[in-house]
């Protein structure tokens, strides 16, 4: 994973609440063998309209076309827990989602492919999405170590929770196996400690 320390970008709003992952990454965009091209799959059909660019899209609009952050409504990615959905936003350039809930599968299949997302009182991110709701003002930086998103010209600050071990993750840029590889050493230690004192196994 790429890792996430402190990254600032544009913020798009994407507000509507119940976006599902075959609205972020249409079915006909799974055909595939591996990841390639999803970043051309994710919200194709609301990208495009008669395979132009849909004016009325947010991220086709002045301001929010290199957006890194998605500003989004309650339970953002429900429906099928399709992969693919993440995959396409990392490929569209999506560092990390900003909202009140995720579906839960979808939520962990952000954070095993290194995609972060940042839960927040409604109130908070009602206060975000006005600011970046204005293309002169939609700058965001999230600071992760500091679990603190400064938004509205770095005007104002808002703190954030995350579970440590997924922070940890993040910000080593580790996945799950990457994590175990760390204490490679003392899984040796063990299995060597084991075999010795009970060789009837082996």
């Amino acid at each position: 994973m790429i890792p996430f320390g402190q990254v600032t970008g544009v913020a798009a709003p994407m507000m509507a609440p119940n976006i599902d992952t075959d609205v972020i990454m249409p079915k006909m965009f799974l055909k595939g063998v591996d990841r390639s091209g999803l970043g051309e799959g994710a919200f194709n059909l609301l990208r495009f309209s008669g395979g132009k660019p849909n004016p009325d899209f947010i991220l086709n609009q002045d301001g929010y076309r290199d957006s890194c952050f998605l500003v989004v409504g309650p339970n953002f990615g429900c429906g099928s827990s399709r992969e693919h959905a993440v995959w396409g936003l990392q490929q569209l350039g999506i560092r990390a989602l900003i909202g009140t809930s995720f579906a839960g599968i979808f939520n962990d299949n952000c954070a095993n492919n290194g995609l972060l997302t940042i839960s927040l009182e409604a109130g908070v991110l009602a206060e975000l999405a006005q600011a970046v709701t204005d293309s002169s003002r939609n700058d965001v930086t999230i600071d992760l170590a500091a679990q603190t998103i400064r938004f509205d010209c770095g005007r104002r600050s808002i703190g954030f929770d995350i579970e440590p071990d997924r922070k940890e993750a993040f910000l080593t840029g580790r996945d799950f196996i990457a994590s175990t590889l760390v204490v490679a050493d003392d899984i040796r230690a063990f299995e060597a400690r084991h075999r010795a004192e009970n060789p009837w196994i082996v």
